[in-house]
């Protein structure tokens, strides 16, 4: 299995991440965690809470589009594992943000950005817990 090496990609990827999350703190005082924005929209609280969250994950969607119309052809995306493992891994992502109280946008991005101690520790855990995996699923697996 060949990772891909794309540093332009994900620096322009990493500043756009950043920028939504600038600009939510700074216009709805609220925090870029994909899957609270996500769950808010599944369990709103308000109509005005939906809204935003609606259109954030409109946003979201809209990204690999705005590549195409920039770059003429929509990214590759070569996707190997079967659909019931990506359901099982949807399932363990949703334990684990559970468990960890947000996801990597909310904690890798906003926390750490807070200087949130809890967030210190989840991003770790998160960083530990994926070299792991590659680890085991690469080198022992050989998959």
């Amino acid at each position: 299995m060949e990772t891909a090496f794309t540093p332009i990609e994900s620096l322009a990827g990493g500043v756009l991440i950043g920028l939504a999350a600038v600009c939510l703190m700074l216009l709805r005082g609220r925090i870029l965690g994909a899957t609270g924005i996500l769950a808010g929209v599944l369990l709103p609280a308000s109509r005005y809470d939906w809204t935003w969250r609606v259109m954030m994950l409109a946003g979201m969607f809209a990204g690999p589009w705005v590549y195409f119309v920039i770059a003429g052809q929509l990214p590759a995306i070569n996707v190997t594992a079967s659909t019931p493992v990506l359901a099982v891994g949807g399932v363990l992502v949703g334990i684990g943000v559970t468990l960890g109280s947000g996801c990597t946008s909310g904690h890798g991005v906003c926390g750490l950005a807070r200087l949130s101690p809890r967030s210190f520790a989840a991003t770790g855990t998160f960083m530990l817990t994926t070299g792991l995996t590659v680890y085991v699923i690469r080198h022992i697996l050989g998959a």
